[in-house]
């Protein structure tokens, strides 16, 4: 298989005015989120909208994932779905990132920026949506299959989403945030994968990413305690092989060092008074 290398990178695409903007489009960088980590019952509501529009977004471009179909072509299609549902993609020009969604293949990690490159038969195609809509985000990712997928690629990736499914059954209102990276690491370990730590879950709301910072490995020392009406992504990011990453010349693709394959799933989620809620169901 032929390591993923840049190609060309076509117009941004237009967003009528109609839409809601998040406040970061056409800035350099959000403003600093300070506000609570605790959403109210409304914007939790709202999450559960803008989250559904986010992840049939996702899967209306991954239906179209077959060889010689470009990432592009998997953009124009999210980017669609959402403007027609009254969202905004939150991706389109945050921190200057010029598409609406994250394609990922193979050995690249996370943001995938979609160009002309065409997949490939035995892809691993991960795709990374989030919609804006009524002043909150829902961001969910999920990896999905070009072609024939090797038996190792396709037990990567139902792997990958076994341990988000195990992390989101670990939480709980009064269990510290280190929890969810604990089960996460020890379930890889099993099977020998690398689980990447320079990249993270975060707090998701009116902001698309607060302060609030998820590991998916095992530390302890992060000792935050989860609450209900918490609401913030998991997203573990598990490889064949090292979780050392570096960052291509564009300032976002980033890929393994060793060339590894990465699959990588997403929810974003609320904390209840028994357990989560997943807010990025289809």
């Amino acid at each position: 298989m032929n390591p993923v290398t840049p190609h060309t990178i076509t117009p941004v695409r237009d967003v009528p005015r109609t839409i809601l903007r998040p406040e970061y489009v056409g800035k350099k960088a959000p403003k600093r989120y300070t506000g609570s980590d605790v959403q109210t019952d409304e914007v939790i509501e709202k999450m559960r909208v803008a989250g559904r529009i986010a992840s049939r977004a996702m899967h209306e471009a991954a239906k179209a994932i077959a060889p010689g179909v470009t990432t592009d072509e998997l953009d124009r299609i999210a980017h669609e779905y959402m403007l027609d549902h009254g969202a905004y993609p939150s991706s389109l020009g945050y921190r200057g990132f010029p598409k609406s969604i994250c394609t990922s293949v193979n050995e690249v990690v996370c943001h995938g920026i979609p160009d002309m490159r065409r997949l490939e038969d035995g892809d691993l195609v991960k795709i990374d949506c989030t919609a804006f809509k009524d002043g909150v985000h829902g961001d969910n990712c999920a990896t999905f299959f070009c072609g024939d997928v090797d038996e190792e690629s396709r037990l990567l990736a139902e792997r990958t989403l076994e341990s988000l499914n195990r992390a989101i059954k670990a939480v709980r209102p009064g269990r510290p945030i280190s929890v969810i990276g604990r089960v996460i690491e020890s379930y890889a370990k099993r099977f020998g994968y690398g689980v990447v730590r320079d990249y993270t879950g975060h707090g998701v709301h009116t902001a698309f990413h607060s302060g609030l910072v998820i590991l998916h490995y095992d530390e302890p020392r992060v000792d935050t305690m989860m609450v209900p009406g918490m609401t913030f992504t998991i997203e573990p990011m598990l490889t064949l092989g090292g979780h050392e990453t570096e960052v291509w010349d564009d300032d976002w693709t980033v890929v393994t060092t060793d060339r590894s394959r990465v699959a990588q799933y997403e929810h974003s989620i609320v904390v209840t008074k028994t357990g989560a809620e997943i807010l990025t169901l289809p």
